[in-house]
C-alpha cells in the first residue's frame, strides 16, 4: 500500500540537504515508490525562499548541495496537488497552516518537526491525519 504524505519544509531540508539519519526511512520509501508525497506550488515556493537564507546557503555548501539540487529533488519526488481549503483546526504558526490544510484534505500522514504542528496531533487525528516527526 502506498502511503500519502505531506512533508513540511524542515523535513524536506533534512531529507535533501542534511541527510539526517531520522530521514533515512523516508528517503528509502520515496525512492522505492512506497510513499506518495503531495505538496502544493506554495510549498515549493516556501522551500525556494528558505533555500536562499544565508544559514541554509552555508549548510548546502558544506554538504556540497545547491538550491537547484534540492528543488530538482522536490520536483522529482513531490506530486503537486491543488491548494486545499482551510482546515477546521488553525495552527498557531500561520506558516505551517498550508501543510495542515493539505494533510486534512487528503486525510494523510503529516511529517513535521514543528512544535506548533506537533501540539495539534490529537486534534488532527480526529480528522484522520496522523502527525509524526519521522517515519519509523
Amino acid at each position: 500500500m502506498i502511503r500519502t504524505t505531506v512533508l513540511d519544509t524542515n523535513i524536506v531540508l533534512d531529507l535533501f540537504i542534511f541527510s539526517d539519519e531520522a530521514a533515512r526511512p523516508l528517503r528509502e520509501q520515496l525512492e522505492q515508490g512506497a510513499l506518495r508525497w503531495i505538496a502544493t506550488e506554495r510549498m515549493r515556493g516556501e522551500l525556494e525562499r528558505v533555500l536562499a537564507y544565508p544559514h541554509i546557503v552555508s549548510r548546502m555548501a558544506f554538504y556540497g548541495k545547491t538550491a537547484q539540487d534540492v528543488l530538482a529533488a522536490f520536483d522529482r519526488h513531490a506530486q503537486i496537488a491543488q491548494t486545499p481549503g482551510k482546515a477546521r483546526f488553525i495552527c498557531k504558526d500561520a506558516d505551517d497552516q498550508m501543510f495542515i490544510d493539505l494533510a486534512v484534505q487528503h486525510q494523510c500522514l503529516l511529517l513535521s518537526k514543528d512544535k506548533a504542528v506537533l501540539t495539534m496531533k490529537k486534534r488532527l487525528a480526529s480528522l484522520d491525519v496522523e502527525v509524526m516527526r519521522a517515519l519509523t
